[in-house]
């Protein structure tokens, strides 16, 4: 059994007044990338493959961020950013999320670290993952080796992420691509329709 896994597509990281476009985070692409994996989401829908979003979100105070990640981010805490239950931490619209859709909430990279991730897959019977989202060669490439060493077969929607430059991207699709963490695909041959470049 298949699921796709949409990683981060928020408006926090996806939405122009998102949190971290303000903060002088903007992904490079990905107005293409979240209409790509829209088309993504429908083809799954249509063909009966669950579709499971995961949302990086802090609870109030940050307490949960981290060093590490509050270095990455500095000014995300001043500004509320990627706050659980706001709308900077939800879903992009354009993705359609339902009520009754797989959300999985992180606080770090790995969507599986600390999360149901992994027991709701298995629930499911989900062997292989098919993945997309944003950052590129963050928390896409971190969840995606995450699922090989799970033993998830993983095939990435190279044109469904973004990353904050062009070359970051095309490092993490390299990456997984070469050290066969990943099978990489375009969303056109996953669904099998055609899309605007």
């Amino acid at each position: 059994m298949k699921a796709l896994l949409v990683v981060d597509m928020q408006n926090g990281f996806c939405h122009p007044d998102g949190s971290l476009p303000k903060l002088g985070a903007a992904l490079a692409g990905v107005d293409a990338a979240v209409s790509n994996t829209a088309v993504a989401v429908a083809h799954a829908r249509a063909t009966g493959m669950p579709v499971v979003f995961t949302r990086h979100v802090y609870r109030p105070g940050f307490y949960d961020e981290g060093p590490w990640l509050a270095g990455r981010s500095p000014g995300l805490a001043a500004v509320g950013g990627l706050l659980a239950g706001s709308w900077d931490g939800d879903v992009v619209d354009g993705l359609g999320r339902r009520e009754d859709d797989l959300v999985v909430d992180k606080c770090r990279l790995d969507a599986f670290q600390w999360t149901s991730l992994e027991p709701l897959l298995r629930g499911l019977a989900v062997t292989e993952l098919v993945a997309c989202g944003v950052v590129t060669n963050f928390c896409v490439e971190t969840t995606v080796r995450s699922a090989i060493m799970r033993d998830f077969e993983v095939t990435l929607l190279e044109d469904c992420c973004a990353a904050q430059t062009p070359r970051l991207h095309e490092v993490g699709v390299e990456v997984m691509r070469d050290c066969g963490f990943a099978t990489v695909t375009s969303v056109a041959e996953f669904a099998g329709v055609a899309v605007a470049a």
